[in-house]
């Protein structure tokens, strides 16, 4: 065979292998460039910043190994590669100090800082922690119903289905319950996710910091509406919440008994409601059915009944990012 038709056609599969690799680069960019449009990395509050900056923190350590072995792979499949006559060849060695002092003191150090920043992690953006604010927590009480969200603000006597309203730079304190079956309560852009359980109660404090609509969602599988269960989590001014609650209660739409095993029906796409009235102690009714109990009845570890729950702070800085 011609040697340089050989060659010829040698270089073709890598011309193409080359195109390949430009073509996967190219491929990924949009996933670099498009951060903001991944609710995870777009937080508009300070436990959804917290939480992003965990979980940046904790990608970096991992990378801190992985990328080495990566390239360490490839540097010694190349380099000890056959056709490589100048690479060592030792086919009796066995034990090198250097390498096992690397390969286990990085991986101990990575272990003990994963443990003191889980420790200081877990404390410090436990949900159920009240966040300290000079502005009072807004009160809100969470039922997942069949296939859609009840939410009532016990301090305005009003409600709602599909709508969460927060004012812009409060402290939201849920309490979150379940109808019948199991589900999970979730604002991506705001913070922790939460379940919700029939006879149980959960908590939940966030604040958002930015005005906007944000997405809520059902994050647990709960049956064949589950993929409607989404509503909105708006955030807006002072005002606007004022102008929001007068518009609420001008609905004339009581919500009772005999209205919420109305709302108990599994529907698809349920449309969002406004109630204009609450029968008093909907929420606990709701909780008492399957033996349940009221958040008064109920402490944390170590807490004696009616003791203050310690505070997280979140204190407000220029980047809006709480500082533990």
């Amino acid at each position: 065979m011609n040697p340089a038709t050989h060659s010829a056609r040698r270089a073709i599969p890598a011309g193409r292998a080359r195109a390949g690799r430009w073509f996967g680069l190219a491929a990924l960019l949009p996933l670099l460039t498009g951060c903001k449009n991944l609710e995870l990395f777009n937080p508009m509050g300070s436990i959804a910043e917290q939480e992003m900056q965990l979980i940046l923190v904790c990608t970096g350590l991992m990378l801190l190994v992985v990328i080495p072995v990566i390239i360490l792979t490839l540097y010694f499949a190349w380099h000890y590669r056959e056709s490589n006559k100048e690479a060592t060849y030792a086919p009796t060695w066995s034990h090198s100090t250097a390498i096992e002092v690397v390969v286990w003191t990085i991986p101990c150090l990575i272990v003990v800082v994963f443990g003191v920043l889980i420790w200081k992690s877990t404390h410090a953006l436990d949900p159920y922690r009240p966040i300290e604010s000079d502005t009072p927590a807004l009160r809100v009480e969470v039922v997942s119903l069949n296939w859609k969200w009840l939410f009532i603000y016990p301090d305005h006597n009003v409600a709602t289905v599909n709508e969460l309203v927060m004012p812009v730079d409060t402290p939201v304190a849920f309490k979150l319950t379940s109808e019948s079956m199991m589900n999970a309560f979730f604002v991506p852009q705001l913070g922790s996710m939460v379940y919700t359980m029939p006879a149980m109660q959960t908590r939940l404090h966030l604040i958002g910091h930015t005005p906007g609509t944000y997405a809520g969602m059902s994050s647990a599988y709960s049956g064949s509406g589950f993929s409607d269960m989404t509503f909105d989590a708006r955030v807006m001014t002072e005002a606007d919440f004022d102008q929001w609650l007068a518009q609420s209660r001008g609905t004339a739409q009581h919500l009772d008994q005999a209205r919420l095993a109305e709302l108990e029906k599994p529907t698809h796409g349920a449309p969002m409601q406004r109630f204009a009235s609450v029968d008093t102690g909907l929420f606990d009714s709701i909780l008492r059915r399957y033996g349940g109990m009221p958040d008064d009845e109920i402490c944390l570890p170590g807490e004696e009944p009616g003791a203050k729950s310690q505070l997280v702070s979140l204190a407000a800085s220029a980047s809006r990012t709480a500082e533990n």
